[in-house]
Parts: C-alpha cells; structure tokens; sequence
C-alpha cells in the first residue's frame, strides 16, 4: 500500500488554516463597515471545515494535532469571528451586548468540547452517529448572522433591534450546547433515483446563490431550523426500533410503513363482559345504555 506524499498529508491542515483566516478576515470586514464581505468570510469557512476533514480521510492524512487545529478553527471561524461581527454591527456600546457576545463564543467553545469527547465514546448506539448533539458549529455560526443577512436585504425593521437580535444570539447558543439532535449531512444516503432531482435542485440553489445571495442563505438558514423537529423524531423512532439501526434506508422505510399498518389495523380491547369466554351478568343500567348507543331504544317490558 502506497503511502501519500509529506506534501499532500498537508493539505487538510492547509484548507483548516485558510478557514482560520477566513473566519477572522470576517471580523475585518465588520470593522471597515463591509458587513456583507463579513457574512461571506463565515460561509467560506463553513465550506473549508466541510472540505477539511474529508480529504484528510480521503488521503489517509488524520492526524492528533489536525483534529485539535479544526477544533481550534471552528472555535475563531464560528464562534469568534460572529460574535464580534455582531457585537461591531451593533455598536450601541451597550453592555448586554458584550455579554452576549461573550456567551456565544463560550458555548460554542463548549460545544466544541462535548463534540470531541463524544468522538471517544464507544458505548453509543449505532444510529447516534447519524445525529449531532445540538446544533453543529459552522451552523451556529452563520445561525447567529441571521439577523445582519436580514438586515442587509431588506433594510432594518424589528428584526435589527438591540434586544431582538442580542437574545436571538443567545438562543443560538442555547441551541448549541442543548442535547436537541440534529442530522448529520456525512452520514445522509441519497436513493439512486434521488440523484437526479438533487443535482437539478443543487443547480437551482447555485443559481439562487449567485442571483440572491443573501436570501437564499436566509432561506437556507430558516429550513435547517425547520429540520430540527423531524430530526427529534427520528431521533426517537430510531431509538425505539433497534432493528432498524444497520439496515437500509430502503428497510427503514419497510419497517415505518408495517408500523403505520399495525397502528391503522390496530385490535380493538376486549369487551369487559366476556372473562375466559364466559358473559358476565348485564345490569339492567348498562343493557339501556348499550341499546342507546347502537341507536335503538329498549322495548318496555
């Protein structure tokens, strides 16, 4: 087996560096007031610690020390760099602002930290590794500059107030120490008849993209926040039906579908009257409300 070149072996590390200048290009585009170069500087990033952590398994290129630069990366690129972006957009100089900045990075630190220490544990179930615990960091991160995508398309409204924008900073970060579950996009398997429809769609979000920057990064954002209910009930589904945790998708789908039959055809309970076969005794009271029921009236005697 061949063994890939020093030279190469280096690259995810590289493009994990380009991520950290990215991420802190951002809060220098927030200070000379380019607040849209900003934003893009969080997206180029997101898509470098995406690429990263691939390539280094493509070449066979981890390391110890790659896996604490991406952790270090994540910490500056998304937790850093959109805190502060946010805390310069504001400058009201007010001091929740500065703390809530401060609670956005140190949760996103935080989560950072119960990330690595879940990629020791071994004792999970195998459907945890479809999952994230909480919101991922470059989500997060872009999450937090919602507000200032907004703002910048369609002008400042009640979405741009100090509080506003200053508690949704904190409910992010709510989010990303929070054990909510959210899908893995690594661990997604797309049907051999899905392919074509996705290229057609990922060929629409190109153009959208390159049309409407900013909207569809908002529309983008406001779906991944809508994903996380079905998320918590996969979550849960999966949890209650071990059979299907190493089976396919096309299994899955089998085992959802006899469930819903099962429940749809489910029995009926017994009636009370009958013990072991046998009719148990009717009170006079129970035989009229049975007659009332079935819409008939009980012949007087």
């Amino acid at each position: 087996m061949t063994r890939t070149a020093p030279g190469v072996r280096l690259l995810p590390n590289a493009i994990t560096v380009l991520a950290v200048c990215a991420g802190l290009s951002s809060v220098q585009f927030a200070l000379l007031g380019q607040f849209e170069l900003a934003i893009v500087g969080v997206v180029v990033a997101s898509l470098l610690d995406s690429l990263d952590g691939r390539l280094a398994r493509l070449l066979d290129a981890t390391s110890k020390i790659g896996a604490e630069l991406d952790s270090l990366s994540d910490a500056i690129s998304f937790g850093v760099a959109p805190a502060l972006v946010l805390f310069i957009w504001m400058s009201d100089g007010h001091r929740f602002g500065w703390i809530a900045a401060l609670v956005f990075a140190v949760c996103m630190i935080l989560r950072l930290a119960r990330f690595n220490t879940l990629l020791d544990d071994a004792e999970q179930p195998p459907y945890t590794h479809e999952f994230f615990v909480g919101v991922p960091a470059p989500a997060g991160g872009l999450l937090a500059l919602l507000p200032l995508a907004v703002t910048l398309e369609f002008g400042s409204g009640w979405w741009a107030h100090p509080a506003v924008v200053w508690l949704w900073t904190i409910g992010v970060a709510t989010l990303l120490i929070s054990r909510i579950p959210t899908l893995s996009v690594k661990t997604l398997r797309v049907p051999a008849k899905a392919v074509a429809p996705l290229l057609v769609g990922v060929g629409l979000l190109a153009a959208a993209v390159i049309q409407f920057p900013l909207i569809a990064l908002s529309a983008a954002l406001l779906l991944y926040l809508a994903h996380v209910p079905y998320a918590v009930h996969r979550y849960r589904w999966l949890a209650a039906h071990p059979e299907a945790w190493e089976v396919p998708s096309k299994e899955r789908r089998a085992i959802r579908r006899s469930g819903r039959s099962q429940r749809r055809l489910g029995l009926r309970r017994p009636s009370r009257r009958t013990v072991a076969g046998a009719t148990q005794p009717t009170t006079p009271g129970r035989r009229a409300r049975d007659w009332r029921r079935i819409g008939l009236r009980q012949r007087p005697r």
